[in-house]
Formats: C-alpha cells, sequence, structure tokens
C-alpha cells in the first residue's frame, strides 16, 4: 500500500487518522500512518503548546499533522462572555431539564464548569496556526495543517506554506473541492456521508471519484464509512490517494479522553462498542452545524416535540459544552454526545492503534490480490 503520498510524508502507509487525543495521534504515526490531532478543544495556546512538545518526544521522529476548525473569511466575534450573553435562557432550560431528566450528575464539587470549546472561534483557531508553526527551537515537527471547515484564509494558507508545511481542506461536494484547490490547498479530504462529525450530504462512494475528477493533480483523500483494508482498497480504486479516517481509533486501547473504570474501556467506548451501523444521527445538536453523532438519549431528547431547534456555531456549543462535560463524567453509555461514523457498527473490539493499522494494511492485501485473481480469469 504506497502512494505518492507516502513518499511526500515520508510515511509508511497513506493512512491519516484523526483524533481528538494525543496518545492515539502518536501511536497511528509510529505505526507508519499519519496521526492528526485535533486542536478545537484547546482553548488555551499554551496547553496545545505542551502537547505539541509531547507528540514532538512520541513519535520516533516522525512527522505528525494538526487539524484546525477556521472559516475562509474572518468573522467578527466577541469574547466568550459576549459570546454567552447571546444564548437564550429557554435553551438553557431546555439542556438543564434534559440533563436532569438523564440523570446526569453535576460537576463535583470545586471543578470548573466548561466555557466551551473556544477552538470554533476563529482568534483561537489562528492561535492554534501560531503554536503549530512556531518558530526556531519551538518549531514543531507538523507535516500537515488539516481545516476541518474547508479553505483556511490565504494569509493562513501562505504562512503555512511558507514553513513548508502542506494545508488540507475537507470538501462535502465536488464544487467546494474545485474551489479548495484554486485556492491553493494542497489535499482535499472528500468527506462522504457516513463520516463522523461535520460532514455533508453525498455518500463517499458517489463523492470521491467526483472529487477526484473535480481537482485534477490536487491530491485526494477519501473520507466515511472507512473501517476495514477493503475499504480502504475500495477508495484507492476510486481515484483517492490515501484515506482519512477518525471512527475507527475510537475504540483503540490508546484513547483516553472521558470518563473510565479502574479497569476495561472508557463509558463512551461502552456506547461505542454496542452500536450498530445504524444507531448514529446527523444533527446541528453539537455544534449548530451538521455533525453526525452516536445516537444516545441525548440525542433522543432534541427529536421531541417542543424542542429548542439548535443555535448557530459557536453558540450551540457553548450552550453544550457543560453537557458534554457532565456526561463524559459520568458512567451512563446511554447518555453521551459523541461524534462517530457509520462504521461504529464494526467497532466491535478494544486494541491498540497499531493493530488497527496492521488490520487496514492485511485487508487491503487481500481485497488487491482478488482483484489480481478476478483481472486474470
Amino acid at each position: 500500500m504506497r502512494t505518492e503520498l507516502c513518499d511526500r510524508f515520508g510515511i509508511r502507509y497513506p493512512i491519516f487518522v484523526f483524533t481528538p487525543s494525543e496518545k492515539v495521534a502518536a501511536a497511528v504515526t509510529r505505526a507508519g500512518g499519519m496521526g492528526v490531532l485535533g486542536c478545537v478543544r484547546f482553548n488555551d495556546p499554551d496547553e496545545l503548546e505542551s502537547v505539541l512538545c509531547w507528540m514532538d518526544d512520541n513519535t520516533e521522529g516522525k512527522p505528525y499533522g494538526v487539524d484546525i476548525v477556521m472559516p475562509a473569511k474572518i468573522p467578527t466575534e466577541g469574547s466568550s462572555v459576549d459570546i454567552d450573553k447571546l444564548i437564550p435562557q429557554t435553551h438553557r432550560d431546555f439542556v438543564a431539564k434534559t440533563l436532569a431528566d438523564l440523570g446526569v450528575p453535576p460537576i463535583p464539587n470545586g471543578e470548573k464548569g466548561s466555557e466551551g470549546v473556544l477552538g470554533w472561534l476563529h482568534s483561537v483557531a489562528r492561535s492554534h496556526v501560531d503554536v503549530a508553526l512556531g518558530h526556531g527551537a519551538l518549531r514543531h515537527r507538523i507535516g500537515l495543517i488539516a481545516n476541518a471547515l474547508g479553505s483556511p484564509p490565504a494569509d493562513v494558507l501562505e504562512q503555512a506554506h511558507a514553513a513548508d508545511v502542506p494545508v488540507a481542506a475537507l470538501a462535502g461536494t465536488a464544487g467546494h473541492a474545485r474551489r479548495h484547490a484554486e485556492n491553493g490547498v494542497d489535499i482535499v479530504v472528500a468527506q462522504g456521508y457516513e463520516a463522523g462529525g461535520h460532514t455533508g450530504e453525498i455518500a463517499s462512494m458517489v463523492l470521491v471519484p467526483e472529487v477526484v475528477d473535480a481537482v485534477g493533480e490536487t491530491p485526494v483523500l477519501a473520507a466515511g464509512g472507512i473501517g476495514t483494508g477493503r475499504q480502504v482498497a475500495a477508495a484507492l480504486a476510486l481515484g483517492a490517494s490515501g484515506v482519512w479516517m477518525g471512527s475507527a481509533f475510537l475504540t483503540a486501547a490508546e484513547y483516553d479522553l472521558g470518563a473510565r473504570g479502574s479497569t476495561g474501556p472508557s463509558v463512551i467506548q461502552e456506547a461505542l462498542l454496542a452500536a450498530t451501523s445504524s444507531d448514529t444521527v446527523r444533527r446541528r445538536i453539537y455544534s449548530g452545524k451538521p455533525a453526525r453523532l452516536l445516537k444516545s438519549r441525548w440525542t433522543d431528547a432534541w427529536d421531541v416535540e417542543g424542542a429548542p431547534e439548535p443555535l448557530p456555531m459557536p453558540l450551540q456549543n457553548v450552550l453544550v459544552s457543560e453537557a458534554h462535560q457532565r456526561m463524559s463524567q459520568s458512567h451512563d453509555p446511554t447518555a453521551v454526545a459523541m461524534p462517530v461514523g457509520q462504521i461504529v457498527g464494526r467497532m466491535n473490539e478494544i486494541r491498540p492503534a497499531a493493530d488497527i493499522i496492521a488490520e487496514l494494511v492485511a485487508g487491503f492485501d487481500v481485497a488487491t490480490r482478488r482483484l489480481d485473481d478476478i483481472r486474470c480469469t
């Protein structure tokens, strides 16, 4: 399994893995892929700096990536206090009542409630870029900057290219992908409807070849519904130069976010292990933009008659951030807020990230040999 991206990035396999966990990202990079750390959860740039220093020390000299959330147009934004004032009281009351109905315990005394994931704000995302690229002795081993909201502003592209760091952008249509390429983006991630998190309405089998044809020589990573070597082979057969994965690594042994007991998986992982491919929903309740989430009692509550309409980004995330924190610290796998793709139905065990990578490679080899056999008969 080797494409031009392997040589370009100095990686063994064209497998790019987005994850909010630095431990999973580092493990993927050590295993021959490229781990891409999601930065949106870091409100404090100093915390991100510390985590990237840890990544530098735990990736065996190999490159890794970071993922930011930054719109191409620079918006007008206020402080988190200003944003907080824009949230209607009716929405706050609904969230409070829902958590009470679900039996989600409050934040323990002495712990600070979440102020929201401010990484959705342009100014915070820009601080992520500045930390990632750094300079001089502070320069991290960043091999890729990906933007979940498409093409970043032109000056961010210039800043990354000046540091010899390629930029990737997610696209849900061929039109989006074409604009990214015209803007100077180096890699387009064609993310299909099946994917977890923010996603469009076109399925991967249709989207990937459309994007490949639309962007010409610009490499494409296929995303959405990829969790086996057979699916990797299918993505490359459709013209992609590699794959962009995320959900399949939420059940990696290294994933350490969320509450867990003294042994065994976290509460979120328990929920994922029990789910089928039908147990996801696409809603705006996570961030204000359509995102695929694990179906749970929390998502069901937003579907009942009388529930308020989700607020636009970033207000919705500020509204539900403390709820997400409380649910992640509870011990009820039926009440969680977790982005995940339809591939969740194949996520049936906890295993090291290196084992997941090895199985992808082995499955790819089996699939391509089968195609060779078919072609030769």
